[in-house]
């Protein structure tokens, strides 16, 4: 975001924060090990709105933590806002997209997060503007917006509130705006990448759930149930997998084809020397003849190499059809998994409530709506799961409007890969 002028910080200022009087909020006792009321994290390009705001609060009595007046100099950034935080009652983040670009906002932003996490610290995010695309692993929080006529007083409220009566802290069941509706997360990479064979599937961790996620899906069992199955595909989809088991087979296999075309010339040999010498073959015979003896090793041959080719799309199908299945535990939590190769996993949020409610709207039936659906995911979700994530369809934009704002949301996807009799 570009830094405002002096007469725009102004305007704005006039209509985002009123002064209040200290005695309508009063600010909470601090207790031991805490020196401060809020650590503000924001961008420093967005001092203009963000010095003002602060010099309000200090105003109300509040004492106000932030990095370019309270960091001590000589220590590491790391160790400046770890113990800002950990000194502080409430975090305040300014959310900007130059706050989201940040490298070290975002960092401040983890760090307050894990606290919270571990000890019901909160977290007050503010909305600097519309339309700020939040990451994923933030927009869980209940936020407010700057430009609400009545922002000063909620954030007074918020701030003069003891940390003990904010219901669960700031965090609230995880309804993030649709700005995030299918937007990618961080893909998983197997576990055994590096050693992992073309026809094998990869082996992902189930141990705990990754950050991104973590605040995400409330079930973390589902996330590891979910990674199971894709890990079973390994144990039950996979045959001959050592590698010296299949040098083997491939060495016997093209022992097998050089004996068979050895046999072939030797008959075709003695076939060809019986016809010279009595004549009473005909020829389309002994052509017919060779090429019989031929079709066998050459048969053979290609149908190894179409084995070996088809072999690694083979246990890429079986792991979408396994990530199908998980699909069925994470639609409820918003979170769907796809895959085209057999290391990499694609993860996406998306709501497909308004999907699922389609389906029932199709299917007279309850029960047949919901088998139905369920069979789309086992079916097609891994597919739309990738699509999201590479933000690219292999069909034009349907013309009519679906589920998801700006893109192709599950219903049509389904349809249109119906319509071509595709299902994978």
């Amino acid at each position: 975001m570009e830094p405002m002028n002096s007469t725009e910080s102004t305007d704005i200022q006039s209509q985002r924060a009123v002064p209040l009087s200290p005695s309508v909020y009063a600010p909470p006792t601090l207790r031991d090990g805490e020196c401060y009321h809020v650590f503000i994290s924001y961008s420093s390009t967005d001092y203009q709105w963000t010095h003002p705001l602060i010099n309000q609060l200090e105003s109300c009595g509040l004492q106000v933590c932030y990095h370019e007046r309270d960091f001590t100099p000589g220590r590491t950034v790391l160790e400046n806002m770890s113990d800002c935080i950990q000194e502080s009652q409430k975090v305040l983040l300014v959310l900007s997209p130059e706050f989201v670009r940040s490298r070290w906002c975002l960092l401040e932003a983890n760090m307050s997060l894990f606290r919270d996490c571990l000890e019901r610290k909160p977290i007050v995010p503010v909305l600097l503007e519309p339309g700020v695309s939040v990451p994923l692993h933030l927009c869980h929080l209940t936020y407010l917006e700057a430009t609400d006529h009545d922002f000063m007083n909620k954030l007074l409220k918020v701030l003069c509130t003891p940390n003990k009566q904010l219901q669960g802290s700031t965090v609230v069941p995880f309804q993030p705006p649709s700005i995030y509706n299918g937007k990618a997360l961080q893909p998983l990479i197997a576990a055994n990448d590096e050693r992992l064979c073309k026809w094998d599937s990869g082996q992902f961790s189930d141990m705990e759930v990754p950050d991104q996620l973590r605040l995400i899906i409330e079930d973390h069992d589902k996330y590891r149930e979910a990674v199971r199955m894709i890990n079973s595909v390994s144990q039950n989809k996979v045959w001959l997998c050592p590698m010296w088991v299949r040098v083997l087979i491939y060495i016997i296999g093209v022992i097998i084809v050089l004996s068979l075309l050895a046999f072939s010339m030797y008959m075709t040999a003695l076939v060809f020397k019986i016809y010279i010498i009595t004549s009473c073959i005909p020829t389309g015979v002994l052509v017919f003849i060779i090429c019989s003896l031929f079709c066998v090793p050459i048969g053979l041959l290609i149908h190894i190499g179409l084995w070996k080719n088809d072999d690694e799309k083979y246990i890429v199908r079986e792991m979408q059809k396994a990530i199908g299945q998980a699909n069925k535990l994470l639609s409820e939590e918003k979170v769907l998994m796809g895959c085209q190769s057999n290391s990499k996993i694609y993860l996406v949020y998306v709501s497909l409530d308004s999907c699922k409610h389609e389906f029932a709207g199709t299917f007279s039936e309850q029960d047949v709506a919901e088998e139905m659906f369920e069979r789309a995911l086992i079916f097609f979700s891994s597919g739309y799961a990738c699509c999201l994530a590479k933000r690219h369809f292999p069909f034009p934009q349907p013309s009519s409007t679906g589920h998801l704002e700006g893109g192709v949301c599950f219903c049509q996807y389904v349809s249109q890969q119906l319509s071509k009799n595709h299902w994978e």
